[in-house]
């Protein structure tokens, strides 16, 4: 099998016993060696494919990961783009809502010296019957 040839028998001894012995031992001992390096060839195959499924795993996990991240990134933006308009929104509003306090009190003050007209007028004209009353008497 290695190219060694079995020692001698032994004087007194069977020889054809102990060169089977010898040989069944070199056999056993080759199987076990073969055994052995395919076991070795499996074991780094499996890890090997254990390696690769666990790589492909975390390459899908990590895209959906990186996806999320973008969309939280791109929410982000998005909220504030709102928070600033919303901001925009009350100060127009607010404004609007000083103008139309101003312009109500404008009218209020024309309705104030709309009535004091009426009794500017309604005076004038008290006095001036008054004096046509007194001059006609």
């Amino acid at each position: 099998m290695d190219g060694a040839k079995p020692p001698p028998a032994a004087a007194g001894g069977k020889p054809g016993l102990d060169e089977a012995l010898l040989q069944i031992v070199h056999q056993h001992h080759h199987q076990a060696l073969r055994q052995r390096q395919q076991t070795e060839r499996a074991k780094k195959d499996a890890l090997r494919s254990a390696v690769r499924v666990a790589d492909l795993l975390v390459d899908t996990v990590d895209g959906g990961v990186q996806e999320l991240f973008v969309n939280e990134k791109r929410i982000e933006l998005e909220a504030r783009a709102l928070l600033g308009t919303i901001a925009r929104y009350r100060k127009q509003t607010d404004q609007w809502l000083a103008a139309t306090s101003a312009v109500n009190s404008v009218l209020k003050e024309i309705g104030d010296i709309e009535n004091w007209m009426k009794i500017m007028d309604f005076d004038c004209k008290s006095i001036n019957a008054a004096i046509r009353n007194i001059h006609q008497s």
